[in-house]
């Protein structure tokens, strides 16, 4: 082990040693001219589908605001979850993760503190922002380039798009006279092009914070309650209280009267509870940079998802998916493994993928409206995914092996799931250890997380 987080620290050193030299080389100390029209700039490519080889797909095809910028085709999520790029015959292997609330996210990077590898962008984190120091405008360079995306040949026929829009007066206006020069400068014009839309990714009209959630928070906070520490307090229905608070100020009955329901709150306090689901070990509470919870610890987990039999990119030519329909998704570990890392610091990371933010998680513009869960859209539902992570729990504390013994039926502990099952994982090592939890907890997180989406109005 000493030896991994050397060579990691090794690594790392090398890594920024080239990082200092790759931001002065390139825009260098050209800044934006009027940084509030830095995101409205962004925002007029992100909507432009001309930055597509046949002027069909914008970054807004994958993410759209009005479910939380992920896919917004529910035909697509309900069945392949992989969206087609532009080249309607082409796929990439993972699904839209939201481009929502994934502008902190530092550079990548291994923490000796966390003891893992945290930051980048990209389910992999292959967007490292150690070129242009900054993983959201290195991520917003990358589907323009993809052929299984946008598909655009090169950065100079991206730029030249961009210089005969009907923004290129904007871009100027933001980035000074001759800074959309494709022939002279196109490394750095390009670079203007990511950072734009990574200042409209970072705005407040992607990143409003105006869920329940959210106002249940404000509340709280003045009110002089902690909400990071809120929790069950007991166990199952006796210890945990439909009754009041007691004395303990954390219990979630201590909460009432703040803006979320009764059910909310159990499930909000199930979440974070250690001895309860804790899924904020991974999605904690604690407030980000703006004063609120961004529930992603930027981190990378494998949690043991099935493979989606219902993937394209397992009928892709072997140009682009060589192994066919034996394709395994290495996450983490792969891109390592691109980057020259050794097999004892990779192999590790084999099967894990980004934590993503639970903001806007619920976020659809009809309720009949499918989105899909987990890097390869596996899950079709909330209640899906959530089942699934307590029954890896359940499996993992043991539990499984007694329900031959239960029978079915009951309501608290594993009893209820003794008839559940899921195949096994897309990649069987590596796997994070998680908590089982009861299936009316498992509602009431669900109940929970339907509180974050944006918009909400009282």
């Amino acid at each position: 082990m000493l030896k991994k987080i050397l060579w990691i620290s090794m690594a790392a050193l090398i890594v920024l040693t080239g990082l200092t030299a790759a931001i002065t080389t390139k825009v260098g100390a050209q800044e934006p001219q009027d940084p509030a029209l830095m995101a409205e700039l962004g925002k007029a490519i992100f909507f432009d589908p001309n930055l597509s080889v046949n002027g069909t797909q914008s970054c807004a095809t994958c993410h759209a605001p009005e479910v939380g910028f992920t896919g917004p085709d529910s035909a697509i999520n309900a069945s392949l979850a992989i969206y087609p790029g532009a080249l309607e015959d082409r796929f990439g292997n993972r699904k839209p993760p939201s481009s929502a609330y994934a502008g902190y996210s530092p550079n990548f990077h291994y923490s000796d503190a966390a003891g893992e590898w945290v930051g980048g962008m990209f389910w992999d984190g292959r967007a490292t922002g150690h070129v242009l120091g900054d993983p959201l405008a290195e991520q917003a360079g990358g589907p323009f380039l993809n052929p299984l995306e946008q598909g655009m040949p090169g950065a100079k026929q991206v730029c030249l798009r961009v210089e005969k829009s009907g923004y290129a007066g904007l871009f100027e206006a933001v980035w000074g006279a001759g800074s959309l020069d494709c022939v002279k400068d196109v490394d750095g014009a390009y670079e203007r092009i990511e950072r734009s839309i990574a200042a409209y990714e970072r705005s407040p009209e992607v990143n409003p914070y105006t869920s329940k959630f959210d106002l249940f928070w404000d509340a709280a906070l003045a009110a002089g309650k902690d909400v990071s520490r809120i929790k069950w307090s007991g166990g199952g229905m006796g210890g945990g209280g439909m009754g009041g608070g007691g004395s303990d100020p954390y219990r979630w009955q201590n909460f009432r009267g703040l803006g979320l329901t009764d059910e909310e709150l159990r499930g909000l306090a199930a979440f974070n509870d250690p001895n309860r689901a804790d899924c904020a070990s991974c999605h904690p509470l604690d407030p980000g940079p703006d004063g609120y919870p961004l529930l992603t610890n930027f981190g990378y987990d494998n949690l043991g998802i099935p493979k989606n039999p219902d993937n394209p990119f397992y009928q892709m030519p072997q140009k682009w998916n060589p192994d066919g329909a034996a394709w395994i998704d290495p996450g983490l570990g792969g891109y390592l493994a691109s980057a020259g890392y050794p097999a004892e610091v990779y192999e590790p990371e084999l099967g894990k993928f980004k934590v993503p933010s639970l903001r806007n998680v619920d976020l659809r513009p009809a309720e009949d409206f499918v989105k899909a869960y987990g890097h390869n859209g596996y899950f079709k539902s909330l209640e899906e995914i959530v089942l699934f992570y307590a029954w890896r729990g359940m499996q993992d504390s043991g539990m499984g092996d007694m329900c031959g013994g239960m029978g079915g039926g009951g309501m608290g502990g594993g009893m209820g799931m003794c008839d559940v099952t899921f195949p096994e994982p897309e990649f069987g090592q590596n796997l994070a250890p998680m908590k089982h939890f009861g299936m009316m907890d498992q509602a009431s997180i669900v109940a929970f997380l339907k509180t974050l989406s944006d918009g909400y109005i009282r």
